[in-house]
């Protein structure tokens, strides 16, 4: 009786800090994007009118919502260059964001489908030497870069991002380490750039610190198209990633854990992975997680009740994670600023020379 005691309180506790009596940012509800890719009645329609005149239509196109990442990958390789090229200017949506088509022609469809947005806010992710992997124009946006060779690196590692980041935001300017863009570039310079790093902000983020950043619906979506995600990775050869997950991204993480083939899940200012302990995340890949002493995570109770919470403490003794020094780290988002032990001690992680 005691303890369901406690947990009433922390769970109203909850409530409140979220609601924003403590100051935090109560936010709207958000929908995550769900159905087929954006192009996908064209794709399916060819061949056909779609196709254009005097182009020659591809049949048995694989299906965007059933096909898995290893078929779409068997389909592309047995067809001609030139004609894999062709589909994909003519499909730039579709094949920017299907996982399993090579990463080269995903490059060459993302550029194509941001520049045909005309939405001034994402023309940056066009400019040249960007590695767009994913983007998608529907909702907030949402959008993957890669910072080095992912086909042929050693080492890939992979950055979930938290609350606030969408495809016109991820790429924070004013605040170069708090974002995924920063995160991963920070990442990649500090294992000597042997390490190809994703930026991966694909999915629904929630905004700001609200009843969405308390639940789990949004994770529950991201975990899905994040196991997808690594799946078409694994299908076009790349290594096993290191997963950098921040924030509300762990608790994505968290829900992945079971399906993702990852090296390595690290967890940063992690509110929980709606897990009790490692055994829980059901997961062959080495857990690690960090907090540090200034981060405001810190304040949020460690309950997962009626929905609402994360559950325990991945830094907590009990959880059985590995610990990241990270005393130096500053606040929420200080977790990758150069110099700092805890971006030394995720390189190392990245790299496969932490034990």
């Amino acid at each position: 009786m005691r303890r369901l005691g406690r947990t009433l309180v922390a769970a109203v506790l909850t409530v409140t800090v979220i609601t924003g009596t403590a100051g935090w940012a109560s936010a709207d509800t958000q929908r995550a994007v769900t159905g087929p890719l954006p192009g996908t009645a064209a794709w399916r329609a060819e061949p056909g009118p779609a196709a254009g005149a005097g182009v020659r239509p591809v049949r048995g196109l694989p299906d965007p919502e059933s096909a898995g990442p290893r078929e779409v990958a068997r389909f592309f390789a047995a067809l001609d260059p030139d004609e894999a090229r062709a589909l994909v200017r003519r499909h730039p949506l579709v094949a920017g964001n299907l996982d399993g088509v090579p990463v080269a022609l995903r490059y060459l469809a993302n550029r194509i489908a941001i520049l045909a947005s005309g939405e001034a806010r994402y023309l940056s992710l066009a400019g040249a030497g960007r590695q767009i992997l994913a983007f998608d124009p529907r909702g907030r946006g949402q959008v993957a870069e890669v910072f080095g060779d992912l086909t042929h690196a050693e080492h890939v590692a992979v950055v979930v991002p938290g609350s606030d980041n969408d495809a016109s935001t991820y790429d924070r300017k004013r605040a170069p380490y708090s974002g995924p863009g920063g995160m991963a570039r920070a990442l990649r310079a500090s294992t000597g750039d042997t390490t190809a790093v994703v930026a991966w902000t694909g999915y629904t983020t929630p905004v700001g610190v609200g009843l969405d950043a308390a639940q789990g619906h949004l994770a529950e979506s991201g975990a899905a198209r994040l196991t997808r995600f690594l799946s078409g990775l694994d299908a076009v050869g790349a290594a096993d990633p290191a997963l950098f997950c921040h924030s509300y991204g762990s608790v994505v993480c968290g829900l992945a854990a079971r399906y993702a083939d990852a090296r390595d899940i690290v967890v940063l200012g992690s509110p929980g992975m709606r897990a009790d302990n490692v055994a829980g995340l059901r997961t062959r890949a080495r857990v690690w997680a960090a907090k540090g002493p200034s981060d405001w995570i810190d304040d949020v109770p460690n309950v997962e009740f009626a929905g609402l919470g994360h559950g325990a403490d991945p830094t907590s003794a009990g959880f059985g994670a590995r610990r990241v020094p990270a005393a130096d780290a500053e606040g929420h988002t200080g977790y990758f600023v150069p110099g700092t032990q805890s971006l030394a001690a995720f390189a190392a992680i990245a790299t496969g020379a932490a034990r």
